[in-house]
């Protein structure tokens, strides 16, 4: 078996991986081939370690109670580096003109649902307050379908508290624009509260205490990348690797696949897995299946880019907390700023202090094009709202072009087509953040859930 794995980000090393588990093999010629344009694999986990900061390119962070996060981690034996956010920090605001105010306590996801304390909020007026206390007594909507994000909490729990303390929420997740983020793609269970228990207060209220053995939201100690170079150092030998290569062309054959990579090398493969942009796929499958690289095309991206900035401690106001998101109706690039320093151990040296500014909005103008120097104004105009204007010690801008997937309305349907034409080609498997998950342990399912595709594919062919 030969199998190909278009793709090194973490979805296709936990294709990869779990490739070798099931699948063991001596022979190098049946080994799979691990594809990467990039001249690193690992994606969109980068950390850079400079002059003693810990300085994460895109996700700082993961659910722990999303298993295969904990669970890859575990497996590799990197538990021990598994470490939550600093608790003497554990606030988070939201920015509103030039002052910060707290989020709530209580929040479950991106819902308000302790009300004793959203009464001593000033994000949401008195009548705000009493709307989204009145939900328990709002029916519920069975014959509704699926909606936007923001359209469902706005029905639930009512305007003002959607724009002032969901939206920004949302945002800091997807990127998006809530009004067109399908529900039963990005937050299902909410919809799923409202039809068991009448209301979405009473539904979270009901719930029992989470038993976690980890934090909410873990990082590793080591920075992200840990994960990518254990798994590569795990992989030596066992798959082939073209660093540096693109696929940029896919056939189907009697006997399975024919990969074309650049430099007119060409790859034939009993299986492929897709683990790359809906984009990307969408070129490589327009000869397989021409519906299905369609279905890929109309799967949006939102831009984005982070920049990261260190300071002297004493030239920055003193921080309290993880750091804050920023609404929409504030009209800036401008997303969120973490204090990472505050939010990790061990991210700068004594006597400094890492923020980052995590800028693009989907809908708006494409940050990623703009220049170094416009993009550290940016940041630096952020920064200077709570009194920082000294020069910063150290500066690094990340961008991602096309880098999060939008669950726009629809993505439910066009998810189970996908399913049904994919069905029609046993052997090609698709992961990634662009299909039923976004984070770091649901991309690390879809691959290791790839991986046992095709293996049944194969198998079953081979009965």
């Amino acid at each position: 078996m030969r199998t190909v794995i278009v793709g090194g980000g973490i979805a296709g090393l936990a294709a990869a991986y779990r490739l070798t588990q099931l699948v063991p093999s001596e022979a190098p010629w049946e080994r799979p081939l691990l594809v990467e344009r990039e001249a690193r694999i690992g994606g969109k986990l980068l950390t850079e370690h400079v002059d003693g900061f810990v300085i994460e390119a895109a996700a700082d962070s993961f659910l722990s109670r999303k298993e295969r996060g904990v669970g890859l981690c575990e497996e590799l034996g990197l538990r021990h580096e598994l470490v939550g956010r600093r608790p003497e920090h554990a606030r988070t605001f939201v920015r509103r003109g030039r002052e910060l105010h707290p989020l709530p306590e209580g929040l479950t996801g991106a819902i308000p649902a302790d009300l004793d304390a959203l009464s001593e909020s000033v994000l949401l007026s008195a009548a705000a307050k009493a709307r989204l206390a009145a939900e328990v007594d709002i029916p519920p909507d069975p014959e509704r379908g699926d909606e936007s994000v923001a359209d469902f909490v706005s029905r639930r729990l009512g305007p003002e508290a959607w724009a002032n303390l969901v939206e920004p929420l949302v945002t800091g997740i997807y990127g998006g624009d809530g009004a067109q983020l399908s529900l039963q793609a990005t937050f299902p269970q909410l919809r799923a509260l409202e039809l068991e228990h009448g209301s979405v207060l009473r539904g979270l209220a009901s719930r029992p205490a989470p038993a976690d053995r980890f934090p909410p939201f873990v990082t590793l100690e080591s920075g992200m990348d840990m994960l990518v170079r254990t798994l590569s150092e795990r992989l030596e030998g066992r798959i082939q690797a073209a660093v540096g290569q693109s696929a940029i062309g896919l056939r189907r054959t009697n006997d399975g696949f024919v990969v074309e990579l650049d430099g007119r090398e060409t790859v034939e493969a009993e299986s492929v897995i897709l683990a790359v942009p809906a984009h990307v796929a969408a070129q490589l499958l327009v000869h397989v299946d021409r519906e299905l690289a369609e279905l890929h095309a109309g799967i949006t991206y939102a831009s984005s880019a982070i920049v990261t900035l260190a300071y002297r401690e004493g030239d920055v106001p003193a921080l309290d907390g993880y750091g804050y998101v920023v609404p929409r109706a504030e009209g800036t690039d401008v997303l969120a700023c973490t204090w990472t320093s505050r939010k990790w151990v061990g991210r700068a040296p004594e006597g400094t202090v890492l923020l980052r500014v995590y800028a693009g909005r989907f809908g708006g103008r494409d940050v990623t094009k703009g220049r170094d120097r416009e993009l550290l104004d940016l940041a630096r105009e952020e920064l200077a709202l709570f009194g920082v204007s000294a020069e910063p010690i150290l500066k690094r801008i990340h961008r991602w072009p096309r880098g999060m997937p939008q669950y726009a309305l629809g993505h439910p349907e066009r998810l189970e087509r996908i399913d049904v034409l994919l069905a029609e080609h046993p052997g090609l498997a698709l992961a990634g953040a662009a299909y039923g998950g976004v984070g770091v342990p649901d991309c690390i399912r879809s691959g290791e859930d790839a991986a046992e595709s095709v293996v049944r594919a194969l198998a079953g062919a081979r009965s």
